[in-house]
């Protein structure tokens, strides 16, 4: 049996000693996301040998506190465009289920509501999640446009989380070469 460490006389602490890690994977969903971000999440799921929970966050609503404590979605605008959000919850999980469903990663899928950052923290936090996964925005003006209004979700959740946030860059676009004597 060996002996609980000692603390160094150098710094006054117990030397570090690694630890498993034990908790999920999180990985943020988009619609439209390329399966790179999915194949890493997976990939450090099963290297970790652990569980990946992938989660959609419809940012059309946010959480209201119920009689009870008990959490509900409300819209943000309930007179604005009715989403199909059970819809594209429905299209996301089915693509995730083609990507992964062979993989032998036991995942999961969930949908949250708010703030993406916020919501994928809270969720991190109640499922002791052991790393974020999150993809880089497409490119273009539109991107760069909502980036500037809204921010980016991976910065947000780096300043918000103790806990590591994996960015997975999406491959550039290739740029159109101009056609010879133009």
């Amino acid at each position: 049996m060996t002996e609980p460490e000692k603390p160094t006389p150098s710094t006054g602490h117990a030397p570090y000693i690694p630890q498993k890690i034990s908790g999920p994977v999180l990985m943020g969903v988009v619609p439209g996301q390329p399966l790179a971000v999915a194949h890493r999440a997976a990939d450090l799921a099963r290297s970790l040998g652990v569980k990946l929970v992938c989660a959609y966050v419809d940012v059309t609503t946010y959480l209201v506190e119920e009689p009870g404590g008990r959490m509900e979605a409300s819209p943000i605008d309930p007179d604005g465009v009715d989403d199909d959000i059970e819809g594209i919850s429905a299209s996301l999980a089915g693509h995730l289920r083609d990507a992964l469903g062979a993989v032998g990663v036991d995942w999961s899928f969930v949908t949250l509501a708010g703030d993406p950052a916020r919501a994928l923290g809270r969720l991190a936090e109640s499922t002791g999640a052991s790393v974020i996964v999150v993809g880089t925005r497409e490119r273009g003006l539109g991107a760069r446009f909502e980036e500037l209004l809204v921010g980016s979700v991976a910065v947000h959740l780096t300043h918000r989380q103790h806990r590591p946030i994996l960015v997975v860059p999406l491959a550039p676009q290739p740029r159109q070469q101009p056609k010879a004597g133009h």
